[in-house]
């Protein structure tokens, strides 16, 4: 079997790593020549809206999906006509825009922070009246690891967000006062049966997660069902397939708010590879291409810490507890060139 991913980053090498033991063959399309996806899997070299590029996933792979969020939806859309695209388009188009996510959840019954729609200066100061000044400034897409977003503490803060996110289509959302962050990781497959991997408490610094604890300490049997019913109505709302990730907050009198989807695997996800039975990547694989999930139990705990920037020197590895990934990817400032996972 072959499967088709758009996006070639670390991703994508994780999931065709993934892959070659389920005796699956992997091609990535990505616009870098580098793609660090290249290295373990067939790369093409153009956009992943590139009409050339879909038309020849579609007539060698049996199934294509994708590792960026940002994907065009048009790109997934023109893809389903021809072969299995699995997360769905529609998934896709909703992550990318914060409006149609924070509709989704409000559809859905799922808690979110208090929220106003936000297209010029003026509509940004009416919603700061009336959500306070304790906000963030979001724009509607586009945003990751902390982009596109700007802090509102005090009322001289709104003009400089407003220019900070060069006057785009945004929302302004409340800040949550909470105990910590948390995300729920599931997989839905094509005939609908679903495996929710335990909470996970999550740690970020500048909008980077840093570390990621598996299962959450403290995680009880009530908190885990919580998070796996908002996971589940999403997953089934969206006749979704493939692995979701949803990212919360536990606020400190208990209750959990939906800060954002990610329609496919995700950083907080990470530890699966070393400490569940099967990983993220693996069971995103199997779901994509109709394959048997496999089991999402914990094998111990475990704790991942993103490489931030730099790659560690040989000497620093060597003497490293954990079990370490890289991603084959140049040193840069605040970006994620592997992590480690200590498990146990």
């Amino acid at each position: 079997m072959r499967l088709g991913i758009l996006g070639g980053g670390q991703l994508g090498r994780m999931l065709a790593l993934a892959a070659a033991p389920l005796g699956v063959r992997c091609t990535v399309v990505d616009a870098s020549p580098d793609a660090c996806a290249g290295h373990v899997a067939e790369l093409i070299v153009a956009s992943p809206d590139d009409p050339a590029a879909l038309d020849r996933l579609a007539a060698t792979c049996d199934a294509v999906t994708a590792e960026w969020e940002n994907v065009p939806a048009a790109a997934l859309e023109r893809l389903a006509r021809d072969v299995p695209t699995w997360p769905p388009a529609e998934a896709f188009a909703i992550a990318q825009d914060r409006v149609r996510e924070k509709d989704l959840f409000g559809d859905l019954g799922i808690a979110v922070a208090p929220w106003r729609v936000v297209a010029t200066l003026d509509e940004l100061e009416q919603a700061v009246a009336a959500i306070g000044c304790s906000a963030f400034l979001k724009t509607r897409g586009g945003g990751y690891d902390g982009k596109g977003q700007a802090r509102i503490a005090v009322p001289e803060d709104v003009g400089s967000a407003w220019r900070s996110i060069g006057g785009a289509p945004s929302i302004l959302e409340g800040a949550v006062e909470f105990a910590r962050e948390l995300s729920v990781i599931a997989a839905r497959a094509t005939d609908g049966s679903t495996v929710v991997y335990p909470l996970t408490e999550n740690v970020h610094r500048d909008g980077i997660l840093r570390t990621s604890t598996a299962p959450a300490p403290g995680l009880t049997a009530e908190l885990q069902a919580r998070g796996e019913g908002i996971a589940r109505v999403i997953l089934d709302r969206l006749a979704y397939v493939g692995v979701l990730a949803v990212e919360l907050f536990e606020t400190t009198a208990g209750e959990l708010i939906a800060n954002e989807f990610a329609p496919r695997v995700h950083n907080s996800g990470h530890w699966t590879i070393d400490g569940a039975g099967c990983s993220q990547f693996s069971n995103h694989v199997r779901a994509v291409l109709g394959l048997p999930l496999g089991a999402v139990e914990p094998v111990r705990p475990t704790v991942m810490t993103n490489l931030i920037g730099d790659v560690p020197a040989l000497a620093d590895l060597a003497a490293n507890p954990g079990r370490i990934h890289l991603y084959g990817k140049a040193a840069r400032p605040g970006r994620k060139v592997g992590h480690v996972n200590v498990v146990g």
